[in-house]
């Protein structure tokens, strides 16, 4: 959604309405996670995708449908064991997609929504996808006011205070409450769509790896900064647009900048002077990824350095050295690769293996 909110947000300034296709739920090897959208506008021009081109065919019509007639539908797209060629997943898991029209006159706040995610302001959006309450009916939230409305003022209550508390955590995911917002009841599905700041990335010593860790880190949408104690090396004509490119000791920098459950740190600076410094600092603050890049002779001195700082065997085990996955990597952008790999397999719970030598299911279910 994020990706394609630009294009969504030109359709309705210049009012013309358009099909809004979300994901809201899945189940077993489905190819999207909740979230993922599609939508068709003006001259049923398509943007987005809820399943890499599975059920795209049949989205698009419902979107035509959902547009000429102003009504929210549900549908829940599987694979088909007594007709293979029916719409539905080969991959053999199910998704369950909301499609809505969405105009100024029924969605008053999407433009506000829009601007909020462009400018990295949080922001949660809940829609009715089912029960005694308008389907589609959307209510937006952000952490001092809210927009819209579902259709009933006691779920209208709940749902803001539910929806600041995913937003704080970047959740996204259907709840269910009773027709007046009651919580122990599932008469009415909600979806929550969370948007909140994109995640950062802290890569620490302007190197050649930094560069291309800095590159690989923007492409998969974190906000990416690279510290540097070194002017001559921390300039921002050896990065890419977009990324921060700070000149200070890496720890100093650390200890005064704010880290959450989502932030990557990468420490490719392969000094004692810089290193352990940082990842004193580093280890013992939150973060979803620290690796540091090294020989592993450089890996065993750190890590007696960092003992002798009195870092604890937890904290420690929170390293990631040498930093990366095994994939032979030589050049800066090959190591770039092995560490996003990393980064993502941390963040999904993926072994890194060979997908050949794994069984189940391709794409697990994301825990909410």
């Amino acid at each position: 959604m994020r990706d394609i909110l630009p294009v969504l947000n030109g359709w309705y300034t210049a009012g013309a309405p358009f099909g809004l296709a979300t994901v809201v739920a899945v189940s077993r090897s489905a190819p999207r996670d909740p979230g993922a959208a599609m939508a068709v506008g003006p001259d049923d021009e398509i943007v987005g995708s809820v399943s890499g081109g599975c059920v795209e065919s049949a989205v698009f019509e419902l979107a035509q449908e959902v547009v000429a007639s102003g009504k929210a539908r549900l549908e829940t797209f599987g694979y088909s064991d007594e007709d293979a060629f029916a719409v539905g997943l080969t991959c053999g898991g199910e998704i369950t997609v909301l499609v809505r029209p969405v105009s100024r006159a029924l969605d008053p706040a999407f433009g506000e929504v829009a601007e909020s995610v462009a400018a990295g302001r949080p922001v949660t959006v809940a829609t009715v996808t089912d029960g005694p309450a308008p389907r589609g009916a959307t209510l937006a939230v952000w952490p001092d006011r809210v927009s819209g409305t579902l259709g009933r003022p006691g779920l209208d209550v709940a749902i803001t205070a539910d929806a600041r508390g995913e937003l704080a955590l970047g959740a996204t995911g259907v709840r269910h409450y009773g027709p007046r917002g009651e919580r122990r009841e599932d008469a009415v599905s909600v979806f929550l769509h969370s948007f909140a700041p994109p995640p950062r990335m802290l890569v620490f010593g302007a190197i050649d790896y930094a560069a291309a860790v800095a590159r690989i880190g923007d492409f998969l949408g974190y906000r990416v900064t690279v510290c540097d104690a070194r002017p001559a090396f921390a300039t921002p004509r050896r990065f890419p647009a977009g990324v921060e490119v700070v000149v200070d000791w890496p720890h100093r920098y650390l200890r005064g900048t704010d880290t959450d459950e989502r932030t990557a740190i990468c420490v490719l600076t392969h000094d004692p002077k810089f290193d352990v410094p940082l990842l004193e600092e580093a280890l013992r603050r939150p973060a979803a990824y620290i690796g540091a890049m090294g020989s592993r002779r450089t890996h065993d001195d750190r890590m007696k350095r960092l003992v002798e700082a009195g870092l604890t065997e937890r904290e420690l085990s929170r390293l990631r050295s040498p930093v990366g996955l095994d994939l032979g990597a030589r050049t800066p952008e090959e190591v770039a690769v092995s560490v996003a790999a990393e980064i993502v397999a941390v963040r999904w719970g993926g072994s890194g293996a060979p997908l050949t030598t794994t069984a189940g299911a391709v794409h697990p279910p994301a825990s909410l």
